[in-house]
């Protein structure tokens, strides 16, 4: 597969995945598709194979191979589902004036402004009051209307947008007494509204993923931050897990694409979350392994934290650290913080450099300005949690939490060749 092969790829695989339970159902449709078998939580599990489970909108996926011990560790990609957005409130179905409107809650730190003027969708799940869930996405649907210069001479001398009044947005004309959203969401999944008891429901763009530049060398789609990192882990687990699934003594390749990090994972499916440690407990538990086995395999183990980065802005070089200014197409990140916002450490950053000159791909180090607050990701919380040993590292982006965010073409493409060569186990 070329970089762009991929990247084409990626684009349908976000076209798929307007929301976090798209995120992981797609997933699980193509780990289905290469011979993964969905096992489900209450469920008794096989010891040797190739697996997946799906909570909520995290999905996880492994290969034990044939050799696996009690004591043997894991090789594990996190990564994350969710993207910043809106989320859909109760008694969401509002207007004035001849408008409907929807009730919506800020999800995470969206650019907000990156919003107006699209066409959006809602997606996410509905669950019936027998507790069964349904997928649904709108397509075109919404809109945040910005206001017209005209009216406010000022907006481009600094735009302020008032989270609870202003974004609300237009979906359609008529008397909000007498329409329901709710209804017409459950129109387009094909379930009767009556029967909804609750709803995850969440804004997405719907502007399909785009080639441009001078050499086609830049990439344009949302939720970008952060499924370029789950797409790299599924194409490199399912890439890598035949050769794994018949192969010898190497450690256990593990997916983790977690729900809910843009608003700290906190949750039953989030990194915070016990998931990953249930699902890692009991691959340890039908191999034989005691409380002391499981230790030796946590101790014997990695963990990559996959996420989005920044590359250098050209019109904002300032807020960048003046010797550390990755760009697009150098290949993905290598995220460094003194403070462990990330949990690189020296130990995780020669393995890194190792893993990448076994793939055949470049990186780049990224570190924060002194002056400009870095964020997090999984990667502490997970060290955390398990005392894995964790580094981060990321595609380098443009516009991150943006509607609609920008990559080199050819760092998603080394990411998972980097990945693939991780889940092989030959780099240790």
């Amino acid at each position: 597969m070329t970089s762009v092969e991929h990247i084409l790829d990626l684009r349908d695989f976000i076209a798929a995945s307007p929301s976090s339970f798209h995120a992981a159902h797609t997933a699980g449709q193509r780990l289905a598709a290469a011979g993964f078998t969905q096992l489900a939580e209450d469920e008794q599990w096989p010891v040797h194979g190739k697996f997946f489970m799906i909570r909520d909108g995290a999905i996880i996926a492994w290969v034990v191979p044939p050799k696996a011990t009690a004591t043997t560790g894991f090789n594990i990609l996190g990564a994350h589902t969710d993207s910043p957005s809106f989320k859909l409130k109760p008694k969401s179905t509002t207007g004035r004036f001849g408008w409907l409107q929807a009730g919506v809650e800020v999800y995470g730190g969206p650019l907000i402004n990156s919003w107006l003027d699209r066409e959006l969708q809602f997606a996410g799940r509905l669950v019936d009051l027998d507790g069964s869930e349904k997928l649904v996405a709108t397509g075109p649907l919404l809109r945040f209307p910005q206001l017209a210069i005209h009216l406010d001479r000022s907006s481009n001398d600094g735009l302020q947008l008032d989270k609870q009044q202003h974004m609300n947005p237009i979906w359609g004309q008529g008397n909000p007494q007498g329409e329901d959203l709710l209804g017409l969401l459950a129109q387009r999944a094909g379930v009767d509204a009556k029967t909804i008891g609750g709803y995850d429901i969440v804004v997405a763009d719907t502007q399909p993923g785009q080639l441009f530049g001078a050499r086609n060398e830049f990439f344009a789609a949302g939720r970008m931050d952060n499924l370029t990192s789950v797409h790299a882990g599924l194409v490199a687990l399912i890439a890598a897990a035949d050769a794994v699934a018949e192969g010898g003594d190497q450690p256990i390749p593990v997916l983790a694409a977690f729900d809910h990090e843009e608003i700290g994972s906190g949750s039953r499916s989030g990194a915070c979350g016990p998931i990953l440690e249930d699902v890692l407990t009991r691959v340890s538990d039908s191999l034989g392994a005691s409380v002391s086995d499981r230790r030796r395999a946590f101790a014997n183990s990695m963990c990559v934290s996959a996420d989005a980065g920044h590359a250098v802005h050209p019109n904002y070089s300032e807020r960048h650290d003046p010797a550390n200014l990755p760009v697009l197409n150098g290949g993905p990140l290598l995220k460094i913080n003194a403070n462990q916002r990330y949990a690189t450490d020296g130990v995780g950053a020669a393995f890194w450099a190792k893993l990448c000159a076994a793939a055949g791909a470049p990186y780049q180090e990224f570190v924060s300005n002194n002056t400009v607050p870095c964020g997090s990701t999984i990667g502490p919380l997970t060290a955390t949690r398990l005392g894995i040993r964790t580094l981060d590292v990321g595609t380098p982006l443009l516009s991150m939490h943006s509607a609609r965010e920008l990559c080199g073409v050819n760092d998603p493409f080394y990411l998972t060749r980097i990945a693939e060569t991780f889940f092989a186990g030959t780099v240790s």
